[in-house]
């Protein structure tokens, strides 16, 4: 079997008002920007996979993730986050090439779409069914390598206010986690940052929005100055994985409002 290229986006942040933007960042002009660095590289990937925040609160800006990514003839494969409508988000993207749920096998890997969500809340935390679901789909893999991918982290990020909206059960997950070899690595978004650990010989990985950053190890909420980004994963055939964070041209912009 060949190596599965994908494309990692998070952290969208798209209105329904095209000029819509998130700490002073046009969002749907920096997903664009994004966009367009991505394709100057190995493109088409495998996959593009989007870690929730699809959309800053707003179930009309999913006609932009339809329109923007819907296009780019790959399998997109998604999962919400604290500012997604998750009903609005399964329904809207319904339809090839969008996957919203469970798994999706590609080569030798099995990447499975879990849903963190709780309803009103900044943070998250995974439902009995979601572990189950977990569990079951690990499992099933045969002999396959495993991705799990999420919306919040579920480890440190040695920040502060950060910490206190992540994965509310990381125990009850990586309890799941542990009991099966086959996972090669963890995948979030929410934290609009680049991170890279192992745990268990796991790779733990984090990537940047695609619009504003937040600044690293921070104690109270700060905005970073790095621009809109993004991450590629090549998932070999053996089980290893080669990835890399891109940065784009676009500059960060500033905003005086708290998170």
């Amino acid at each position: 079997m060949s190596t599965v290229r994908l494309t990692h986006l998070t952290d969208l942040h798209l209105h329904a008002e095209e000029s819509g933007r998130l700490r002073g960042v046009p969002t749907l002009a920096s997903l664009s920007t994004v966009l367009d660095h991505a394709r100057g590289g190995q493109w088409p990937p495998d996959a593009l996979l989007v870690t929730g925040d699809l959309v800053q609160d707003d179930s009309a800006g999913y006609v932009h993730v339809r329109r923007m990514l819907g296009s780019l003839r790959v399998p997109v494969l998604c999962l919400p986050g604290n500012h997604d409508r998750p009903e609005a988000m399964h329904r809207e993207l319904s339809r090839s090439p969008f996957v919203t749920r469970g798994h999706i096998d590609l080569g030798s890997w099995r990447i499975v779409l879990l849903d963190s969500v709780v309803p009103g809340r900044a943070g998250g935390a995974l439902s009995e069914a979601s572990l189950s679901a977990l569990d079951e789909a690990l499992t099933r893999a045969g002999k396959r390598h495993a991705l799990v991918c999420l919306h919040h982290h579920p480890v440190p990020m040695m920040s502060r206010w950060l910490d206190q909206v992540g994965l509310a059960n990381a125990q009850d997950f990586f309890s799941v986690i542990d009991r099966h070899v086959n996972v090669r690595a963890i995948l979030w978004g929410h934290v609009h940052q680049s991170f890279d650990a192992l745990r268990n010989d796991v790779r733990l990985l984090a990537t940047p929005s695609t619009c504003a950053q937040f600044l690293p190890r921070a104690e109270q909420f700060a905005l970073d100055e790095n621009p809109p980004g993004y991450r590629t994963l090549e998932l070999k055939p053996g089980g290893s994985i080669a990835t890399e964070v891109f940065w784009t041209d676009m500059p960060a912009q500033d905003s005086v409002s708290a998170a």
